[in-house]
């Protein structure tokens, strides 16, 4: 599913798609293109599977294809959700965009084209991606965004007739918030939507209806078969014995299956764990996972949850091993401000966020270890993603990475470290990046080793 842009209709028409054919009893498998845990939750929800995404600047397209030769639905339909406009991507000549990524896996494309306030200009629209890369497999067009039935038998004869290509759907006009409501950092998760049932009620009546479900179906099985994958992964080891914890509630959604898969493929158990419940921390712990998500809009909850916290404490000062990316930094440190307020979090960090009304840093980025540190060795050289409302704007933590490229944490740098805990804005997929796998499986061990050495208290 491919678009002209950013907001185009793609999430929309690949959660139709995809709970269709499920609900036929079809195998289904989605996936999105690129960096992304939002699009790819709501993937997942449709799917009922774990969506996987498929970045080839990250993963390269030998393991794109990998991941989507292991993943894909055999005998049934899988779906890739592009980003932004089908030719975008890194530079001028759209290195790893979705039409790159498209060729790669020889996967038909379907455009989807907003019609709003609009009739015969799509087809030129449509005409230009169909021309600019004759090796795209395009295999028609969905409108979205349609007014009146005039106006889609308009756009709808000119896109046949002029750029030579089936229109196989017509999306009527929908609230946004009827379908899909939006905020800072993208949609509202499917761990915080407050009436998930209406999402598919919306999609059963007021999408099906005008999608053309065959035709979608005959440019699905338009896909030739694809060899076998050629990048062959090697699994960790070391896992075993040691006992992780991760930190995953409606606060906390931002992780890759990949990356927890690693570390249970290693022989680790991951005890999945939440400061919003009332629990009181673990104290069997080798290590401590947090991931990104919207501490911000949990604050006041995360605010009460000081026991918690302060046997999170208590653990980092012993020196538990713990690995925090994005929300799971802004957690760690004094307290985060936001909308004019302040709130405590967990003080393990010397610092403050905020969080303000634009990103502070997005895209891919990079960083240089050049400190000693419990997970990284000085010299390493990590490429991931970053996409974040918040920085640091209080305080002076030690830390260990230089950002090469992207925003970071503050003044150019990131990975905040204090005993066994990392912090960084910098997201990592377990497939692109062996180094997040091992260096948090070794240093469990570490301190596992060191706990049997002598007593461990909280």
């Amino acid at each position: 599913m491919a678009g002209l842009g950013g907001d185009s209709g793609k999430t929309l028409l690949s959660l139709a798609l995809l709970l269709r054919a499920r609900e036929e009893g079809l195998p289904v498998a989605g996936f999105k293109k690129g960096p992304d845990y939002i699009d790819a939750a709501w993937l997942s929800w449709a799917s009922g599977r774990p969506a996987r995404n498929l970045d080839t600047h990250l993963m390269g397209f030998g393991g794109v294809l990998a991941a989507f030769g292991t993943h894909a639905a055999r005998g049934g339909l899988s779906v890739i959700e592009g980003n932004r406009g089908l030719y975008d991507g890194l530079d001028a000549r759209g290195s790893h965009s979705t039409a790159e990524l498209a060729k790669a896996l020889k996967a038909p494309v379907v455009l989807v084209v907003s019609t709003a306030k609009v009739t015969r200009t799509v087809a030129a629209l449509v005409l230009g991606c169909r021309t600019l890369d004759g090796e795209v497999p395009l295999a028609g067009v969905v409108l979205n965004q349609v007014a009146t039935a005039r106006q889609e038998r308009l756009v709808r004869q000119a896109v046949e007739a002029e750029a030579g290509l089936p229109v196989l759907g017509a999306i009527p006009r929908l609230p946004s918030s009827a379908v899909l409501p939006g905020r800072h950092l993208g949609l509202v998760t499917p761990a915080e939507h407050p009436s998930i049932g209406e999402v598919e009620r919306t999609l059963r009546n007021e999408v099906w209806p005008h999608l053309d479900h065959d035709a979608l179906r005959k440019a699905a099985a338009q896909a030739p078969p694809l060899p076998a994958p050629a990048v062959q992964v090697s699994a960790p080891s070391g896992g075993a014995g040691l006992r992780i914890g991760v930190v995953r509630d409606s606060a906390f959604t931002f992780y890759y299956p990949e990356n927890l898969e690693a570390l249970e493929g290693a022989g680790a158990s991951l005890a999945f764990l939440s400061p919003l419940g009332g629990e009181r921390f673990p104290e069997d712990l080798d290590a401590l996972y947090i991931g990104g998500g919207f501490p911000e809009t949990h604050a006041a909850r995360l605010e009460g949850a000081a026991s918690w916290f302060r046997g999170l404490g208590a653990a980092a000062e012993e020196g538990l091993p713990v690995y925090a990316e994005c929300g799971g930094l802004m957690v760690l440190c004094r307290a985060l401000r936001w909308d004019g307020r302040r709130y405590e979090m967990a003080g393990v960090l010397p610092a403050e966020v905020e969080v303000f009304p634009s990103p502070q840093g997005h895209g891919y980025a990079e960083i240089e270890v050049d400190r000693e540190n419990a997970f990284y060795r000085p010299g390493l050289r990590l490429r991931g993603h970053e996409f974040h409302y918040s920085r640091v704007v209080e305080g002076s933590p030690e830390t260990a990475a230089a950002v090469l490229r992207g925003s970071g944490a503050l003044g150019r740098r990131d990975g905040l470290v204090h005993k066994g805990v990392w912090a960084s804005y910098l997201h990592l997929h377990a497939a692109a990046s062996p180094e997040w796998t091992n260096s948090l499986l070794s240093a469990a061990r570490k301190f596992a080793r060191l706990r049997k050495e002598g007593p461990f208290t909280l």
